[in-house]
Protein backbone atom coordinates (compact mmCIF):
# COMPACT_ATOMS: atom_id res chain seq x y z
CA UNK A 1 0.00 0.00 0.00
CA UNK A 2 1.49 3.55 -0.92
CA UNK A 3 2.45 5.63 2.15
CA UNK A 4 -0.01 8.43 1.99
CA UNK A 5 1.03 11.85 3.97
CA UNK A 6 -0.64 15.53 3.76
CA UNK A 7 0.81 18.93 5.33
CA UNK A 8 0.34 22.30 5.11
CA UNK A 9 1.55 25.35 6.99
CA UNK A 10 -1.31 27.18 9.09
CA UNK A 11 -2.28 30.58 10.05
CA UNK A 12 -1.94 30.19 13.63
CA UNK A 13 1.21 31.62 15.40
CA UNK A 14 2.96 29.02 17.67
CA UNK A 15 1.85 25.88 14.69
CA UNK A 16 4.69 25.36 12.67
CA UNK A 17 3.00 22.67 10.35
CA UNK A 18 0.09 20.10 10.25
CA UNK A 19 1.21 17.07 9.23
CA UNK A 20 -1.39 13.93 8.24
CA UNK A 21 -0.20 10.44 7.39
CA UNK A 22 -1.02 7.21 6.97
CA UNK A 23 1.59 4.68 7.26
CA UNK A 24 2.09 0.88 6.45
CA UNK A 25 5.97 0.39 5.86
CA UNK A 26 7.69 3.15 6.56
CA UNK A 27 9.89 3.27 9.62
CA UNK A 28 11.20 6.81 11.36
CA UNK A 29 14.97 6.36 11.59
CA UNK A 30 16.37 8.25 14.94
CA UNK A 31 15.96 12.08 14.44
CA UNK A 32 15.30 15.47 16.52
CA UNK A 33 13.26 18.31 15.74
CA UNK A 34 13.39 21.52 17.18
CA UNK A 35 9.80 21.69 17.56
CA UNK A 36 7.42 20.09 19.56
CA UNK A 37 5.92 16.97 18.30
CA UNK A 38 1.74 16.59 19.36
CA UNK A 39 0.67 13.41 18.12
CA UNK A 40 -2.02 11.42 18.10
CA UNK A 41 -3.23 7.96 16.10
CA UNK A 42 -6.82 7.21 14.60
CA UNK A 43 -5.65 3.77 13.77
CA UNK A 44 -3.51 1.37 15.16
CA UNK A 45 -0.55 1.84 16.72
CA UNK A 46 3.02 2.72 17.15
CA UNK A 47 5.85 1.95 19.27
CA UNK A 48 8.77 4.56 19.62
CA UNK A 49 12.24 4.88 21.06
CA UNK A 50 12.76 8.34 23.16
CA UNK A 51 16.04 8.49 24.58
CA UNK A 52 16.54 5.08 24.75
CA UNK A 53 13.45 4.01 26.55
CA UNK A 54 10.99 2.07 24.69
CA UNK A 55 7.29 3.51 24.64
CA UNK A 56 4.15 2.69 22.40
CA UNK A 57 1.00 4.73 21.14
CA UNK A 58 -3.01 4.18 20.54
CA UNK A 59 -5.83 5.59 20.19
CA UNK A 60 -7.08 6.97 23.14
CA UNK A 61 -3.48 8.25 23.97
CA UNK A 62 -1.75 11.58 22.97
CA UNK A 63 1.95 11.36 22.76
CA UNK A 64 3.66 14.63 23.60
CA UNK A 65 7.46 14.54 21.73
CA UNK A 66 9.74 17.11 22.84
CA UNK A 67 12.32 19.43 21.05
CA UNK A 68 16.02 17.93 20.52
CA UNK A 69 15.38 14.69 21.65
CA UNK A 70 16.43 11.86 19.33
CA UNK A 71 13.47 9.38 18.56
CA UNK A 72 12.29 6.96 16.22
CA UNK A 73 9.16 5.14 14.96
CA UNK A 74 7.50 2.24 13.70
CA UNK A 75 4.46 0.63 12.93
CA UNK A 76 3.27 -2.11 16.25
CA UNK A 77 0.72 -3.75 13.85
CA UNK A 78 1.14 -4.78 10.28
CA UNK A 79 -1.68 -2.37 8.63
CA UNK A 80 0.26 0.30 9.45
CA UNK A 81 -1.21 3.35 11.32
CA UNK A 82 -2.52 6.79 10.72
CA UNK A 83 -1.71 9.71 12.54
CA UNK A 84 -2.29 13.18 12.81
CA UNK A 85 0.57 15.74 14.04
CA UNK A 86 0.60 19.38 15.21
CA UNK A 87 4.30 20.80 15.52
CA UNK A 88 4.47 23.05 18.31
CA UNK A 89 6.95 26.28 18.27
CA UNK A 90 8.62 26.34 21.86
CA UNK A 91 6.58 29.72 22.35
CA UNK A 92 3.74 27.26 23.14
CA UNK A 93 5.41 25.15 25.43
CA UNK A 94 9.07 26.03 26.84
CA UNK A 95 11.79 24.16 26.71
CA UNK A 96 11.77 23.88 30.37
CA UNK A 97 9.20 21.19 29.83
CA UNK A 98 11.71 19.02 27.77
CA UNK A 99 12.72 16.94 30.82
CA UNK A 100 9.30 16.21 32.05
CA UNK A 101 8.06 14.82 28.32
CA UNK A 102 10.83 12.70 28.07
CA UNK A 103 9.70 11.03 31.37
CA UNK A 104 6.13 11.14 30.63
CA UNK A 105 5.37 11.57 27.12
CA UNK A 106 2.21 9.11 26.69
CA UNK A 107 -0.73 11.51 28.27
CA UNK A 108 -4.40 8.85 29.05
CA UNK A 109 -6.17 12.35 28.94
CA UNK A 110 -9.79 11.97 26.71
CA UNK A 111 -10.41 15.43 27.15
CA UNK A 112 -6.82 16.59 26.05
CA UNK A 113 -7.10 14.27 22.86
CA UNK A 114 -10.41 15.44 21.90
CA UNK A 115 -9.80 19.06 21.71
CA UNK A 116 -6.49 18.37 19.68
CA UNK A 117 -9.25 16.49 17.55
CA UNK A 118 -11.18 19.61 17.07
CA UNK A 119 -7.92 21.64 16.37
CA UNK A 120 -6.82 19.85 13.75
CA UNK A 121 -10.46 19.94 12.44
CA UNK A 122 -10.38 23.68 12.20
CA UNK A 123 -7.07 23.41 10.70
CA UNK A 124 -7.50 21.09 8.03
CA UNK A 125 -10.14 24.03 6.25
CA UNK A 126 -10.20 27.51 6.39
CA UNK A 127 -12.36 29.13 8.62
CA UNK A 128 -12.15 31.63 11.92
CA UNK A 129 -8.73 31.98 13.30
CA UNK A 130 -9.59 32.76 16.49
CA UNK A 131 -11.36 29.08 16.98
CA UNK A 132 -8.04 27.48 16.30
CA UNK A 133 -5.81 29.94 18.46
CA UNK A 134 -8.69 29.81 21.29
CA UNK A 135 -8.59 25.73 20.92
CA UNK A 136 -4.47 25.60 21.12
CA UNK A 137 -4.29 27.83 24.01
CA UNK A 138 -6.69 25.62 25.99
CA UNK A 139 -4.07 22.48 24.89
CA UNK A 140 -1.17 24.62 25.44
CA UNK A 141 -3.07 24.87 29.51
CA UNK A 142 -3.76 21.12 29.72
CA UNK A 143 0.00 20.59 28.29
CA UNK A 144 1.28 22.49 30.74
CA UNK A 145 -0.93 21.16 33.75
CA UNK A 146 0.44 17.59 32.90
CA UNK A 147 4.16 18.45 32.47
CA UNK A 148 4.69 21.58 35.19
CA UNK A 149 4.34 19.40 38.16
CA UNK A 150 7.37 17.00 36.97
CA UNK A 151 9.46 20.26 35.91
CA UNK A 152 12.81 18.92 38.28
CA UNK A 153 14.01 22.18 40.61
CA UNK A 154 16.85 24.58 39.13
CA UNK A 155 18.13 24.95 35.93
CA UNK A 156 18.94 21.88 33.59
CA UNK A 157 22.14 20.24 33.64
CA UNK A 158 24.53 22.01 30.88
CA UNK A 159 25.36 19.75 28.06
CA UNK A 160 29.20 20.89 27.95
CA UNK A 161 31.23 20.24 25.16
CA UNK A 162 28.05 18.51 23.17
CA UNK A 163 25.74 21.51 24.21
CA UNK A 164 28.56 24.08 22.53
CA UNK A 165 28.95 21.50 19.82
CA UNK A 166 25.11 21.63 18.71
CA UNK A 167 25.11 25.34 18.97
CA UNK A 168 27.69 25.20 15.98
CA UNK A 169 25.78 22.75 14.00
CA UNK A 170 22.40 24.70 14.36
CA UNK A 171 24.53 28.06 13.84
CA UNK A 172 25.64 26.63 10.46
CA UNK A 173 22.62 24.00 9.36
CA UNK A 174 22.85 25.10 5.71
CA UNK A 175 26.62 25.76 5.57
CA UNK A 176 27.55 22.99 7.24
CA UNK A 177 31.33 22.59 8.84
CA UNK A 178 33.90 19.94 9.13
CA UNK A 179 34.23 18.13 12.04
CA UNK A 180 38.44 19.32 12.51
CA UNK A 181 37.06 22.91 12.07
CA UNK A 182 34.42 22.56 14.80
CA UNK A 183 37.74 20.91 17.06
CA UNK A 184 39.68 23.66 16.56
CA UNK A 185 37.02 26.33 17.47
CA UNK A 186 35.62 24.17 20.39
CA UNK A 187 39.13 23.43 21.24
CA UNK A 188 38.49 19.44 21.23
CA UNK A 189 39.98 16.66 19.94
CA UNK A 190 37.36 15.69 17.12
CA UNK A 191 37.08 11.57 18.16
CA UNK A 192 35.95 12.81 21.39
CA UNK A 193 33.79 15.57 20.01
CA UNK A 194 32.02 12.92 18.76
CA UNK A 195 31.68 10.16 21.48
CA UNK A 196 30.27 13.50 24.07
CA UNK A 197 27.62 14.60 21.04
CA UNK A 198 26.55 10.64 20.51
CA UNK A 199 26.28 10.14 24.53
CA UNK A 200 24.46 13.76 25.27
CA UNK A 201 22.14 13.67 22.19
CA UNK A 202 21.87 9.42 21.15
CA UNK A 203 22.83 10.08 17.84
CA UNK A 204 25.94 11.34 15.93
CA UNK A 205 26.39 15.12 14.96
CA UNK A 206 26.27 14.20 11.03
CA UNK A 207 22.65 12.75 11.57
CA UNK A 208 21.79 15.58 13.67
CA UNK A 209 23.05 17.77 10.76
CA UNK A 210 20.58 16.13 8.30
CA UNK A 211 17.88 15.84 10.50
CA UNK A 212 18.01 19.84 11.28
CA UNK A 213 18.49 20.10 7.09
CA UNK A 214 15.35 18.03 6.66
CA UNK A 215 13.44 20.17 9.15
CA UNK A 216 14.60 23.44 7.33
CA UNK A 217 13.74 21.78 4.03
CA UNK A 218 9.90 20.71 5.32
CA UNK A 219 9.49 24.49 5.93
CA UNK A 220 10.37 25.69 2.14
CA UNK A 221 8.36 22.96 0.73
CA UNK A 222 5.40 23.97 2.58
CA UNK A 223 6.22 27.84 1.98
CA UNK A 224 5.83 26.41 -1.99
CA UNK A 225 9.74 26.77 -3.16
CA UNK A 226 10.24 23.94 -5.86
CA UNK A 227 12.38 21.00 -4.42
CA UNK A 228 15.85 22.12 -6.56
CA UNK A 229 15.63 25.12 -4.80
CA UNK A 230 15.13 23.87 -1.53
CA UNK A 231 18.35 21.20 -1.66
CA UNK A 232 20.57 24.53 -2.04
CA UNK A 233 18.93 26.27 0.45
CA UNK A 234 18.84 23.42 3.30
CA UNK A 235 22.33 22.71 2.70
CA UNK A 236 22.47 19.25 0.92
CA UNK A 237 24.57 18.74 -2.04
CA UNK A 238 21.43 18.50 -4.56
CA UNK A 239 17.94 17.35 -5.52
CA UNK A 240 18.76 13.80 -5.23
CA UNK A 241 20.72 14.00 -2.21
CA UNK A 242 17.90 16.13 -0.76
CA UNK A 243 15.44 13.34 -2.09
CA UNK A 244 17.12 10.19 -0.22
CA UNK A 245 17.17 11.63 2.93
CA UNK A 246 13.88 13.46 3.23
CA UNK A 247 12.36 10.13 2.11
CA UNK A 248 14.07 7.81 4.67
CA UNK A 249 12.74 10.18 7.36
CA UNK A 250 9.41 11.13 6.42
CA UNK A 251 8.39 8.47 4.11
CA UNK A 252 7.71 10.31 1.02
CA UNK A 253 9.91 12.35 -1.62
CA UNK A 254 9.90 16.24 -1.37
CA UNK A 255 7.74 16.27 -4.42
CA UNK A 256 4.85 14.56 -2.88
CA UNK A 257 5.40 16.40 0.68
CA UNK A 258 5.18 19.73 -0.95
CA UNK A 259 2.25 18.61 -3.53
CA UNK A 260 -0.80 18.15 -0.70
CA UNK A 261 -0.06 21.41 0.39
CA UNK A 262 -0.15 23.28 -3.06
CA UNK A 263 -3.46 21.16 -3.28
CA UNK A 264 -4.53 22.31 0.11
CA UNK A 265 -3.45 26.21 -0.91
CA UNK A 266 -5.62 25.94 -4.24
CA UNK A 267 -8.76 24.70 -3.03
CA UNK A 268 -8.74 27.22 -0.06
CA UNK A 269 -8.50 29.89 -2.11
CA UNK A 270 -10.70 28.94 -4.69
CA UNK A 271 -8.61 27.48 -6.95
CA UNK A 272 -7.85 24.71 -9.06
CA UNK A 273 -5.09 22.28 -8.21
Amino acid sequence: MRELVTAWRPSVPGVREVFHAHFVAHAYPAHTHDAWTLLIVDDGAITYDLEQAHHGTVGPMVTLLPPHVPHDGRAATTHGFRKRVLYLDTTVLGEELIGAAVDSPGLADALLRHRIGQLHGTLASPGDALESESRLALIRDRLRAHLLPHVPAGPPAPKGLAGDLRALLDRDTAAGLTLRDAAAELHAHPSHLVRAFSRAFGLPPHRYLTGRRVDAARRMLLAGLPPAEVATAAGFHDQSHLSRHFTRVLGVPPGRYAAGAKARSQAASGGTP
